[in-house]
């Protein structure tokens, strides 16, 4: 369907079109003009060979540039510029026969100098084949350079939405076991009607603001991720009574200092989850510090080889994130000896 648009680009490339042979007629009549008089004959001669021009160069630019060059098909382009070539010629010489049997009357010596000259024609003829061709072919790249660089786009585009789509995955994974512990815990409490109930509901909330509506933002503030931190340690302390012995110790925390939301917490929720009590205390620590440019976690809890671990899975998740998100930015060394488990973090800010 023609719109108006598409009828106004057609006649202003008919309109270029139109000056552009003009200005090659003009160029004919002054080059095969030169040493001569008589304009009529020099103009005629020039407007019988821009047919020959138009049909080679139209040929060139709409079919064989596009179709074979481009392509690659270089045999074919190779066989139909041969073919083209050998017809332009012979409607060049016709042209030339022209010149000396119609405009000079057969005499040789009237006809234009520069008209006599074969080789001066043909040459002029393809001079202009050619610089229109050299710009179609120029065109062509810049379009196919401009449609490869929208569909790298396109891909890196698609791969960013993988990249967010596999991260929320992780997340989701994540935040369910988070939930369920820290619900237990409080289901359990509720039960006993203990006094630390309201408390835990309060550190529950904060917590699960966080989670609902601070996790999504690419970065937050390394100061409100220590303090989450705190609240489930709290939390984890009112549901392990006095059988548990935790240290959280923090260092040089700067201000300004970000890291990704729920980074470090899950790292902390597996030392609760598969710590072993040894001697009627589960022992964790915790240590936290930071520099302009890095951000240092370790962490340790005793363990069993005796006791069957499943925490495989949260650590290979957790790590995962931290490729999505620090790629080759971060260091991670876990050591699982036999009686204690550590884990040891060493994120680049910069």
């Amino acid at each position: 369907m023609f719109t108006r648009k598409t009828i106004l680009k057609t006649i202003a490339r008919a309109i270029l079109h139109i000056f552009f042979w003009c200005a090659v007629l003009l160029f004919f009549t002054y080059f095969f003009g030169s040493g001569s008089d008589n304009f009529n004959n020099t103009l005629l001669f020039s407007l019988f060979l821009m047919p020959v021009t138009i049909a080679t160069t139209y040929v060139s630019i709409y079919k064989l540039i596009p179709e074979y060059l481009v392509t690659k098909r270089y045999w074919q382009f190779g066989l139909y510029s041969l073919y083209t070539l050998i017809i332009s010629g012979y409607l060049i010489m016709v042209s030339i026969f022209f010149s000396l049997i119609y405009l000079a009357n057969f005499e040789y010596t009237d006809m234009n100098p520069i008209t006599r000259n074969i080789l001066l024609v043909t040459t002029s003829v393809y001079l202009v084949v050619v610089v229109v061709s050299a710009f179609k072919l120029l065109k062509l790249n810049l379009i196919q350079a401009e449609n490869t660089k929208k569909l790298e786009t396109k891909i890196l585009e698609t791969q960013l939405k993988l990249k967010e789509q596999e991260l929320n995955y992780l997340k989701m994974q994540i935040h369910p076991h988070f939930l369920f512990n820290t619900l237990n815990t409080m289901y359990g409490f509720a039960l006993k009607k203990a006094d630390e109930t309201p408390e835990m509901i309060l550190k529950l909330s904060n917590l699960l603001d966080y989670l609902l509506y601070q996790v999504d933002k690419p970065f937050v503030l390394l100061t409100e991720e220590i303090n989450h931190i705190k609240d489930y340690i709290e939390l984890e302390k009112l549901r392990f009574n006095n059988t548990l012995d935790v240290t959280f110790h923090t260092e040089n925390i700067l201000e300004s200092a970000q890291i990704a939301p729920m980074l470090l917490l899950p790292f902390i929720e597996n030392s609760f989850k598969h710590g072993h009590i040894k001697d009627g205390v589960l022992t964790i620590k915790i240590d936290l510090s930071c520099t302009e440019e890095h951000i240092v976690f370790s962490i340790e809890n005793t363990s069993s080889k005796s006791v069957t671990s499943d925490n495989g899975i949260g650590l290979e998740n957790m790590q995962k994130r931290l490729d999505l998100l620090y790629k080759n930015k971060y260091e991670l060394n876990i050591d699982d000896s036999k009686n204690l488990f550590k884990v040891n973090l060493s994120l680049s800010t910069k």
